[in-house]
């Protein structure tokens, strides 16, 4: 069986479809689709993202696992009052209360958004493992059990350039730091953010349940770029 990785779609509703159905094409067998985090900010159906995720697996056999990442964090934080509505704001959230409905220039309203939306992404893990890959939005740090892992760093970490390491025998696969060409492939670690919300194009790690190490196969899906959309 296989687990494909998909990784910061930030409100591209449109990638994550188009993802979906080009993995059940290619696939043999049902198979497990882990989502990375960062479904939200940026990007322009935000909200319909979310939708389509709580709403699960449309084919039968298949199972979706999904990680929380930043942007999710910053949102549930922002939303309930735990931090400052501008540093969620500022950093996406605009495009994200757009699309719950908000208008250019109106003062925001943490009313509009669905409270099951909040308690859901409230209940998503940070990570997830298998024996032999980690799942995760940003990285781990390689030096520290995975039970004692810090949130911070599974969500905010930045690899240094060209970074090799994993942590122990798994190899961990995760996105945060977009690079454009990518994914970036290393002994020890993959990075899948490949800004799709913003090129329109996202690659999907495809990994053999059985098999250790980077994946075994990518499926590369290509949609107008932001900029082609909003012209």
């Amino acid at each position: 069986m296989n687990t494909y990785a998909i990784a910061d779609l930030h409100g591209r509703f449109d990638l994550a479809k188009a993802a979906v159905a080009a993995i059940e094409a290619r696939a043999q067998e049902p198979g497990t689709i882990v989502w990375l985090g960062d479904y939200i900010d940026r990007g322009p159906e935000s909200r319909q993202l979310i939708e389509f995720l709580m709403a699960g697996p449309q084919t039968e056999g298949w199972e979706w696992e999904y990680l929380r990442g930043n942007h999710e964090d910053m949102m549930i934080q922002c939303l309930s009052g735990q931090a400052p509505l501008r540093w969620w704001i500022g950093n996406g959230g605009g495009a994200t209360m757009m699309s719950y409905g908000q208008k250019v220039g109106e003062e925001v309203r943490p009313e509009i958004v669905p409270l099951q939306h909040l308690l859901w992404m409230a209940t998503l893990p940070f990570m997830v493992s298998d024996e032999y890959r980690i799942f995760v939005h940003a990285g781990v740090d390689p030096t520290i059990p995975i039970a004692d892992q810090d949130v911070q760093t599974l969500l905010w970490m930045r690899y240094q350039a060209g970074f090799q390491e994993g942590h122990g025998d798994r190899h961990v696969v995760h996105g945060h730091t977009p690079e454009k060409d990518g994914p970036l492939v290393f002994s020890g670690r993959t990075n899948l953010d490949t800004l799709a919300w913003a090129t329109g194009r996202l690659v999907v790690g495809v990994y053999d349940d059985e098999v250790p190490g980077a994946a075994v196969d990518y499926i590369e899906v290509k949609l107008p770029s932001i900029q082609e959309l909003a012209a």
